[in-house]
């Protein structure tokens, strides 16, 4: 009988199975903040370049602990299970110990903390609040006595720290001032960096509600998780309304929209897919927000 769930693929080697605990498919969700907020500093003023390089490496090193520890995380609170619709997992397939795991992770928060802290040295103490607050999340999201992820707050936590803090932050670090397009911009990338969260979740449903995880589609069920991820692309392009508004210029409002066949295709597939099949529209909702981001930093940096 057919469960749905993924066979168990052969052992890769050592560097293959790093490389796919690291879910490179999904890496450039906290790049795009970083490049869209960049974007906005440009419209202002120049940009120092080590700046722009440091919170990139800061924002992948934040996000490459974070899938380690939910790879170790959710192995440890039976979450992977063998009835797991995704992609396999490291820990999960006994491809690297969740020890090996653990200290990976530790050892790209405590980089990233380390490059947050120069750039708080060198250009304002207030960034040591959202940067530690961002490191403190990255172990919290699975791991704890109380993970964010397993208490519907995951959504939240991806919209704050890959679109408000990372898009503002971002800009921040050039501008030292906090500017209403740069808000419109981490509005409008946040949603859609929650879009992947929330198309795993729909996709995980069943299998995190037995595991008892309880995620915001768990706890909303499974046609309003299926509208809630509608929404979230919804919000995207209706907000490039009050980019505009906020003085980011025609082009940051209309280059986006190119991105609007990927939208349109997802929205088919979360009107009728589930389980496994929904495979396709995690991959899907990373490249929306990589086009959609790499778009909007264009029209930003045309209209400057």
């Amino acid at each position: 009988m057919n469960t749905g769930s993924v066979e168990s693929p052969a052992h890769p080697g050592a560097l293959a199975a790093w490389w796919l605990a690291a879910r490179p498919r999904t890496l450039t969700v906290s790049l795009v903040p970083v490049a869209v907020g960049t974007a906005v500093a440009a419209r202002l003023g120049p940009l120092v370049v080590g700046y722009a390089v440091a919170a990139a490496a800061t924002a992948l090193l934040l996000q490459l602990a974070t899938n380690w520890i939910n790879d170790y995380a959710d192995f440890e609170r039976g979450a992977d299970g063998a009835d797991r619709l995704g992609p396999p997992r490291a820990a999960a397939q006994g491809w690297i110990a969740p020890g090996a795991l653990r200290r990976a992770a530790g050892g790209a928060l405590a980089a990233a903390a380390t490059i947050g802290i120069v750039l708080v040295v060198k250009v304002d103490w207030i960034l040591l609040i959202p940067g530690a607050l961002a490191v403190l999340a990255a172990w919290a999201y699975t791991a704890g006595p109380w993970p964010l992820g397993y208490h519907a707050l995951g959504d939240l936590a991806v919209f704050l720290f890959f679109g408000l803090f990372a898009v503002v932050g971002s800009a921040y670090l050039h501008t030292s001032s906090v500017s209403a397009v740069a808000l419109g911009a981490a509005v409008v990338i946040g949603a859609l960096a929650t879009l992947v969260l929330a198309v795993n979740n729909l996709r995980d449903r069943e299998q995190d509600e037995r595991a008892g995880k309880r995620t915001l589609a768990v706890r909303m069920g499974e046609e309003p998780a299926r509208r809630y991820a509608q929404g979230l692309i919804a919000a995207a392009y209706l907000g490039l309304g009050g980019i505009a508004v906020a003085g980011g210029g025609l082009p940051a409002a209309l280059l986006p929209l190119l991105s609007a066949p990927l939208a349109l295709r997802l929205v088919r597939l979360l009107r009728r897919a589930a389980g496994p099949d929904l495979n396709p529209g995690l991959a899907g909702a990373a490249q929306l927000q990589l086009v959609f981001g790499a778009l909007l930093a264009l029209g930003l940096l045309v209209g400057g």
